[in-house]
């Protein structure tokens, strides 16, 4: 009888992590792992539902993206887009979205949960920080936990987004909230007790019994989100922390109502092109 090998669990650990090898790890994970996400959170994020985090903020109640009924005519591309959830809800609106990711799998899932009755929504597979987009092809960008938080270099990505907006284009992404990173990723009352430094830059990341990523998040602080986002050629507008709302009694990950109500576990941030 043979013996059935299972690779072993990834180790974490905090340790440096080029853009290449983070690009990498990011591409596997989500070909690896987009089945079992979509399975776990795909009612959470609905079919074509635009919400910005585990906290549920929907924004056809936030209108970060721009007051009611603006969103028509508008070409958008959404960064990170996995099942293209959000860009269905854009679609419904009267926009023209572009869903992009870097996961062949969770574009798929794109295709599957899309139907031959959903809005018309462009798939492409392409890396955030080099957008296979002419200069100035859209009106706005959006991202909802999508390739920022896992990019070594986040100002690449604010760069390439900056040459395919037009002037005056707005760009909305949400990340974890930085201070979430000194409290354990738990999200009972042993995630309520900083563990680490704030201000440790190190990436968090997961690899095999090689030494090689399989998993890179990339921590920033505010200070740095708000640098990356000037840097970028960007106008900070907005800094929204959503509240967690009484109705959500979900945990997801380090998120849970218990965390929620005690310290943010989103940021998203609202700019705009010069």
């Amino acid at each position: 009888m043979s013996q059935e090998i299972y690779p072993a669990e990834p180790e974490a650990t905090r340790r440096d992590a080029s853009e290449a090898e983070s690009s990498r790890a990011s591409r596997g994970w989500w070909d690896r792992n987009a089945d079992e996400y979509q399975s776990d959170h795909g009612a959470f994020l609905g079919d074509d539902r635009f919400v910005w985090g585990p906290e549920g903020l929907d924004e056809a109640e936030a209108g970060l993206l721009g007051p009611a009924g603006s969103l028509r005519g508008l070409d958008v591309l959404e960064i990170g887009a996995g099942a293209a959830q959000c860009s269905r809800w854009l679609a419904a609106q009267g926009a023209r979205p572009v869903a992009l990711d870097l996961s062949h799998r969770q574009l798929q899932h794109a295709l599957r949960i899309g139907g031959s009755d959903a809005p018309a929504v462009r798939l492409v597979e392409a890396d955030a920080g080099v957008l296979p987009f002419r200069d100035g092809s859209f009106d706005l960008a959006c991202s909802a936990y999508g390739a920022v938080p896992f990019v070594a270099d986040p100002v690449q990505v604010f760069r390439e987004v900056h040459r395919v907006l037009r002037p005056g284009g707005r760009w909305v992404f949400s990340v974890t909230h930085p201070v979430r990173w000194a409290f354990p990723d738990e999200p009972g009352p042993e995630g309520l007790s900083v563990a680490a430094s704030y201000f440790d830059r190190t990436p968090y990341v997961e690899q095999d019994e090689r030494g090689e990523a399989v998993y890179v998040e990339h921590h920033r602080t505010l200070g740095d989100r708000v640098r990356d986002v000037v840097a970028g050629g960007f106008r900070l507008v907005d800094l929204v922390e959503p509240e967690w709302p009484a109705w959500n009694h979900q945990e997801w990950g380090g998120w849970s109502p218990l965390r929620g109500n005690l310290i943010p576990g989103t940021a998203v941030f609202v700019c705009e092109r010069g």
